[in-house]
């Protein structure tokens, strides 16, 4: 899949250059899980991040949270068997921020052969176009997609993509999300049939207290 910023609508699914992120955010690295909720239009979606096994993915993550990045942006792609271009046929939806550049530089690419973190039913994931440009854009896997995986032929590269977390709460939220109408209009041929009619708003994205590493 390719990374897609919803404004410009440049290429779409997505991850990672080499880059050391900000010290505050090393703690990452030393806790085993942290919580976050996404609140949306449809609803709240909860989820768990591992950041032992996938700490630059992440921690990277959670600067755009702590940030704020994320708030008053959108789920605007759903991808299942009857609209995906690509090869082998995935099932997800793609959100991020409100549109614009990322503030930050893409990370290094994780991928599933490294973490363990496979592509099942409700794992978060980061989008990406080439390996190590993956930034802020990221999907939920609806369904187990193992097209996804280090080792697929979904991209040319074959090294699939980030997952660094999983749905805890809210799954059918996201199967909501999933089944909305998608004939939202797009210049990429790539996408055609894929852009919701009307974007599910991501409200407030928050780290949940307590949950892995200092507050």
């Amino acid at each position: 899949m390719r990374k897609l910023n919803p404004k410009t609508l440049t290429v779409a699914l997505a991850v990672a250059v080499s880059v050391a992120l900000p010290g505050q955010y090393s703690h990452a690295q030393d806790a085993s899980t942290v919580e976050v909720m996404i609140q949306t239009a449809e609803g709240d979606i909860r989820v768990e991040l591992y950041a032992e096994k996938a700490p630059v993915t992440v921690a990277n993550f959670l600067r755009y949270v702590e940030g704020g990045y994320f708030d008053g942006g959108s789920f605007y792609r759903t991808v299942n068997p009857e609209n995906d271009t690509g090869t082998p046929v995935i099932e997800v939806i793609q959100g991020g921020m409100p549109g614009g550049e990322p503030p930050f530089p893409p990370i290094a690419h994780e991928s599933t052969r490294d973490t363990g973190i496979r592509h099942t039913d409700g794992t978060l994931s980061m989008a990406r176009a080439e390996a190590g440009t993956a930034s802020s854009e990221f999907f939920v896997a609806v369904g187990d997609q193992p097209g996804l995986d280090y080792g697929s032929s979904r991209n040319d590269d074959g090294l699939g993509f980030a997952a660094f977390g999983r749905v805890i709460e809210g799954m059918e939220v996201v199967r909501t999300i999933h089944g909305k109408p998608a004939d939202g209009s797009v210049d990429i041929p790539y996408l055609k049939g894929q852009m919701l009619t009307e974007p599910v708003a991501i409200e407030v994205v928050t780290r949940l207290p307590g949950h892995g590493g200092t507050q």
